[in-house]
């Protein structure tokens, strides 16, 4: 890699299930690359199968960092992700490879390029209020009212998530302006010292929904109820992340006995597909690298043979705008 093009990074970014992992190694065994995580889940250790983290022969093809590096009982903050994948670029560039960020969580992608809002304490009152709603209301009740108060913020998050939407909360009524207000006001006004070529994976809905199936079933395959098992028999807080990502509320309640597996697979699909429409139709509306260094490239595809025809066209456009 010659040195003007150490300032390089790419971002393969799409919603989940959208072919992200498989593009992101193969342009790292083809581009001499690291792939670096970008989704909030596959942090956490405890959650390979769970999440369709990069199996342990994926991670021996080329180098990889940020995944599984996270307990389950402790929280992974923005802030927390933006400074390890950082850090996680400038290695990749002192080893003369090719840092390669790979995800789907539009948050922290917009968080590594256009850097964090610098947003006052809202305060403890603030903070307990959030806290008491939540515990009145649960999460889809604090979503329906935020979206009343907030509504810019309560587009951007799920009404399950109930450590974001707390969160959220606190902001609007301890700072007077929604969450989403202080994002898009520090949008761009931070040095970012690299260039960015983003690939946008945009695969079309049905195909979006067989993979989602797929995945589930492979999960069960590959020991997800273990995984699970082991997970629960650590009693951690219901509102931590990593017991809410997909599959895990579902597949709770199958072991409860609560539905059969069948209906988990359902819901869990149907919760899948749900996010994966949000994060859609994000990433067509918000740039997901910094304005002033973007080269965004469009990868629409249905299948394997497609997604390896893209893959030369990428491999291609990125050598010529990298110099």
């Amino acid at each position: 890699m010659s040195a003007a093009r150490k300032t390089h990074a790419l971002v393969v970014a799409g919603p989940t299930c959208s072919g992200k992992s498989a593009l992101a190694l193969d342009l790292a065994e083809r581009l001499g690359g690291e792939v670096i995580n970008a989704d909030s889940m596959q942090v956490y250790r405890e959650l390979r199968v769970l999440t369709a983290r990069p199996s342990p022969a994926d991670e021996a093809r080329v180098p990889h960092a940020l995944y599984g590096v996270r307990p389950a009982d402790e929280a992974a903050s923005v802030a927390w992700w933006r400074r390890e994948a950082l850090l996680a670029m400038r290695r990749s560039e002192q080893a003369g490879r090719i840092p390669i960020l790979c995800g789907g969580t539009g948050l922290y992608l917009a968080a590594l390029t256009q850097g964090l809002a610098d947003i006052p304490d809202p305060g403890e009152a603030a903070r307990a209020e959030a806290r008491r709603l939540l515990r009145e209301l649960g999460p889809a009740g604090l979503h329906a009212r935020l979206a009343d108060a907030d509504a810019a913020t309560a587009d951007r998050l799920r009404p399950s998530d109930s450590q974001r939407l707390a969160r959220a909360w606190e902001v609007w009524r301890g700072t007077g302006l929604g969450l989403a207000a202080w994002l898009d006001r520090s949008a761009g006004t931070e040095d970012f010292p690299w260039t960015v070529h983003a690939i946008l994976l945009d695969p079309p809905r049905q195909a979006l929904r067989d993979a989602i199936a797929l995945r589930f079933d492979a999960m069960i395959r590959n020991g997800a109820l273990a995984e699970l098992d082991a997970l629960l028999a650590r009693r951690l807080d219901p509102a931590l992340p990593v017991m809410r990502a997909h599959g895990v509320p579902e597949l709770a309640a199958y072991r409860t006995g609560t539905i059969d597996l069948a209906e988990a697979r359902r819901l869990t699909c149907a919760a899948t597909g749900q996010y994966t429409k949000r994060q859609a139709t994000w990433f067509r509306h918000r740039h997901i690298a910094a304005p002033t260094a973007l080269h965004r490239l469009i990868a629409r595809y249905e299948g394997r043979a497609q997604l390896s025809e893209s893959l030369s066209w990428v491999e291609s456009q990125f050598i010529l705008s990298a110099g």
